[in-house]
């Protein structure tokens, strides 16, 4: 017969509450209400990461600013020794004129945060406020990263190559959640795999020979050459790529002309690609290539097309270990009903510019989707068989209420999931010139 173990007269310590206090909370939420009304667009979001730079500063962080000669910034909390692990919120807005009509709409004419970049910020600084409330029971160094210019793709990209980690170290692990049309107060992982797509921006400009309306014969009209590759382009997808590879190709932007009677001597366009392998990116890039260099030769150009790459993001598929590992610390502190399972997105992000270094090595990466869809809306919509207003929409508005308190608490405790356990009882932590610099 097996002796029985004696119990332990001291129970292991439980975890810091993962939620925040109702102050904690208001000061999140008031951060949201202030970025929401006054959003900026990519790579001049000077106002925003002041406003977040000062606020993590006022939590005890260390804020290094304006990095990579960007709004961007490394807010830095050290708390002996342990893991180093980063969270990211970004910092840009959108374009977009906001329809909401709610009374902490943007106050800004023509953009709007249409992507949940606000409430990411708030939730970082809210779990970075939770993270130094509770410092007495976790060793290690958080870092709070404030990214200018994702929505361009091209804020990633900048403080990889400013040698972001050369300067600040690199750290163990990276964290970041995105808004999405789901369930507000849900979480949902990928099942393995890429959860988002890669992704090229090309400029092209097709050259033509100007002239007046009147003698089309003695131009070559680069309008008409556009609207040829348009339709053409869009076929790429449909019958160049397998449907299983999941790729997508858009022209966002066509511009030639400025009034009727004058033929333009040339035509922009701007062309966005996705795809879940650089395999597929590749080839529907010679693709375009080799479309618009056909239509320009059919229309007898006086020179070739000219086409740039202007922005790129990588696939990004999350560690799957860490990725498993957070499924079950988010599912023990919010209910495992509310952590689902996220299917491949064709939308991009340029984060993994930061996980997967120039040398080979690859930083784990853990990325979610954060729902914001209110409940009422999400059950109107699934009864009546329709879609409800997401990402990038002038009408999308996440339920506050509900995603604010789950964003803090699914960072939080994805950080203490990493972090060493602290030694010290709470309110008993000895000065350390590691603690706090």
């Amino acid at each position: 017969m097996r002796p029985v173990a004696a119990p332990d007269p001291q129970p292991p310590r439980a975890a810091p509450p993962a939620t925040p206090t109702r102050a904690e909370l208001k000061s999140a939420v008031e951060l949201y209400l202030a970025l929401h009304r006054a959003p900026e667009l990519s790579g001049a979001e000077h106002a925003t990461a002041t406003l977040l730079a000062d606020h993590l500063t006022a939590l005890g962080l260390t804020v290094h600013r304006d990095l990579a000669g960007t709004p961007s910034f490394l807010a830095e909390l050290r708390n002996g020794p342990g893991p180093t692990v980063l969270l990211r919120t970004e910092l840009d807005a959108l374009p977009v004129t906001e329809t909401t009509g709610l009374p902490y709409a943007s106050t800004v004419p023509g953009a709007m945060h249409a992507c949940g970049h606000d409430l990411h910020a708030a939730a970082a600084t809210g779990a970075a406020a939770r993270l130094t409330a509770t410092r007495a029971e976790w060793r290690g160094r958080l870092l709070v990263l404030g990214q200018s210019a994702e929505e361009t793709l091209t804020g990633a990209r900048a403080l990889a190559d400013d040698g972001l980690y050369d300067r600040f170290g690199r750290p163990d692990a990276v964290l970041a959640q995105h808004a999405a049309p789901l369930p507000a107060g849900t979480v949902a992982h990928a099942a393995g795999g890429p959860l988002m797509a890669g992704s090229r921006t090309l400029d092209a400009v097709l050259h033509g020979r100007g002239g007046h309306a009147a003698t089309p014969h003695l131009a070559a009209d680069p309008l008409l050459m556009a609207a040829s590759a348009v339709v053409r382009l869009h076929t790429l997808t449909a019958r160049e790529a397998a449907p299983a590879e999941g790729a997508v190709l858009t022209v966002g932007t066509l511009h030639a002309g400025s009034r009727a009677n004058v033929i333009p001597d040339r035509a922009t366009l701007s062309v966005g690609l996705r795809a879940f392998s650089d395999a597929a990116l590749d080839r529907l890039h010679e693709a375009v290539r080799r479309v618009l260099r056909a239509e320009s030769e059919a229309a007898g150009a006086p020179r070739p097309p000219e086409l740039t790459v202007t922005a790129r993001s990588p696939v990004l598929t999350p560690d799957a270990a860490l990725t498993a590992a957070l499924r079950t610390v988010h599912a023990d502190h919010l209910g495992a009903g509310r952590v689902l399972h996220a299917v491949p997105s064709p939308a991009t992000e340029d984060l993994t510019h930061l996980t997967r270094l120039a040398d080979g090595s690859r930083i784990p990466l853990a990325y979610w989707l954060l729902g914001t869809t209110p409940a009422a809306t999400w059950r109107a919509a699934t009864a009546e068989g329709r879609t409800v207003p997401a990402n990038h929409a002038p009408d999308y508005a996440p339920d506050l209420r509900q995603a604010l308190p789950t964003g803090i608490t699914a960072l939080t405790t994805a950080a203490r999931h990493l972090l060493a356990d602290g030694p010290h009882p709470v309110g008993a932590v000895p000065p350390s010139p590691e603690a706090h610099p």
